[in-house]
């Protein structure tokens, strides 16, 4: 019967591997198709419900108006989308190349590790778990190395370029709580499972905007309606962020870039 703990071993680096491969795609998808601003002009609450008062239908009908970049011309489209936005709020829309719908695009997650930076660790996880399998210790080490100084140096970056922004704090107040179920409750696992997001209301130079965070939990009680949130603004980009340069993650980066430095010295001292 096969050793199952070596094929374990994989495991890690797949799942980093995959999740910033995952966000590349996302970018590339958003480039080729050329994802456009516009401003909503109306947003109206579409409920339906069935003869026994079950919803059916529970979204926001977005109105978009946008400069067409194939033609030039300005266009209005009507959008699905789960969450509210306020009329006037700029948005970004994108045009799905099967289907020739138009989409919002959704507020990215703010990864600290960069996804391509991501996929390359995630390779060398991958490596890291072969050459430990094969018994081939100094080129495993040499993966270790570099996945820890490479994270520490991901992580200082970060703490760096957040810096270079200027981030302007804004508060907004929690207006709402998202609810996505994950999912259902079987004989093993008892429930349903959910996970919230807040949905946050903001005023940047006069003009109310609303966002579904990215930020969540598993628990309904994290976020409450009423409740404020402190968002970071980038004037220069005009760009929200959930989050602002954090010390802590500096520290953390410092100490695995030393720590990863270290092993490659070791390894040199070695061969």
């Amino acid at each position: 019967m096969p050793d199952l703990s070596k094929y374990l071993l994989y495991l890690p680096g797949l799942i980093v591997f995959l999740v910033g491969s995952g966000q590349v795609r996302r970018w590339l998808y958003l480039r080729r198709g050329g994802a456009t601003f516009g401003d909503v002009v109306s947003c109206q609450h579409v409920v339906k419900k069935d003869k026994k008062d079950r919803e059916v239908y529970n979204y926001y009908n977005v109105v978009v108006s946008f400069i067409n970049k194939d033609n030039q011309h300005r266009e209005r489209q009507a959008v699905k989308s789960p969450t509210e936005f306020a009329v006037g709020q700029q948005v970004r829309v994108i045009k799905d190349s099967a289907g020739g719908q138009y989409q919002l695009v959704e507020e990215e997650t703010q990864f600290v590790i960069n996804p391509w930076e991501m996929m390359v660790g995630g390779a060398l996880l991958i490596l890291l778990a072969m050459y430990s399998n094969q018994g081939k210790e100094v080129p495993a080490m040499v993966c270790l190395a570099l996945v820890l100084a490479g994270a520490g140096a991901a992580l200082i970056a970060d703490y760096v370029l957040l810096k270079k922004r200027g981030l302007v704090p804004v508060t907004g107040e929690i207006v709402e709580v998202y609810t996505r179920q994950i999912s259902r409750g079987t004989k093993i696992v008892k429930g349903d499972k959910f996970t919230y997001y807040p949905v946050v209301r903001y005023v940047i130079d006069g003009k109310e905007n609303l966002r579904k965070c990215n930020v969540n939990s598993g628990n309904e009680n994290s976020f409450k309606v009423g409740e404020t949130m402190e968002l970071y603004y980038d004037p220069k980009y005009q760009t929200v962020f959930e989050r602002k340069a954090s010390t802590g993650y500096l520290v953390a980066g410092i100490v695995l870039l030393a720590i990863g430095l270290a092993a490659g010295m070791s390894i040199l001292s070695v061969i």
